[in-house]
């Protein structure tokens, strides 16, 4: 798979101890818009998806993710590749945080009721249909709570704008257009 962009923040002891992640998003395109998990807590939005757990492979783990934060049913011969990005931050509990997130293309055959854990609950996880210039501007200019509370959401957000961005930039045809801006009278 093809790396997208790095984020390093710098900010780690590089001879520490790391926590290694890896994660796999979805990226389930419906009539223009995008299914993203909106935290209605923290009002942002990012793709659905979460860490791989031991023994999974990335498919089995994007159907699982995806399932679990929106309900939505991965076909999973839909799974194409999209890119990936990845993430070196200083962790919560070590000094490193290591993370590679596989994007993923996937298609939805239908639903199911979420099955959220408890950050996720807690969050107020829900599905959320949005352009992708929208989920930008949510996660731009909106506030999110404390940054010295939740650390690792300015780095989580700017790597999902950024996704967002190249997506957009690489397939504009893909996306709902913009509405018009209201006319002056």
């Amino acid at each position: 798979m093809r790396l997208l962009f790095e984020i390093d923040t710098k900010d780690y002891k590089p001879d520490g101890t790391v926590c290694s992640r890896p994660s796999v998003r979805g990226i389930i395109v419906r009539e223009g818009l995008l299914a993203m998990v909106y935290s209605r807590k923290y009002d942002y939005c990012k793709f659905p998806g979460g860490g791989i757990e031991p023994g999974e492979t990335q498919k089995q783990a994007l159907i699982r993710e995806v399932r679990e934060e929106t309900g939505l049913h991965v076909v999973p011969e839909s799974a194409v590749p999209f890119g990936y990005v990845h993430r070196v931050q200083k962790g919560l509990h070590e000094d490193q945080f290591v993370q590679d997130n596989f994007y993923y293309f996937c298609e939805s055959d239908g639903s199911t009721s979420q099955c959220l854990d408890d950050y996720e609950a807690e969050e107020q996880f829900t599905l959320r249909w949005v352009s992708p210039q929208e989920a930008v501007h949510i996660n731009r200019t909106h506030p999110h709570g404390s940054k010295d509370a939740h650390p690792q959401f300015p780095v989580m957000l700017d790597r999902e704008n950024r996704v967002l961005e190249l997506l957009t930039a690489q397939m504009p045809d893909r996306f709902a257009p913009l509405p018009e801006p209201p006319k002056e009278w």
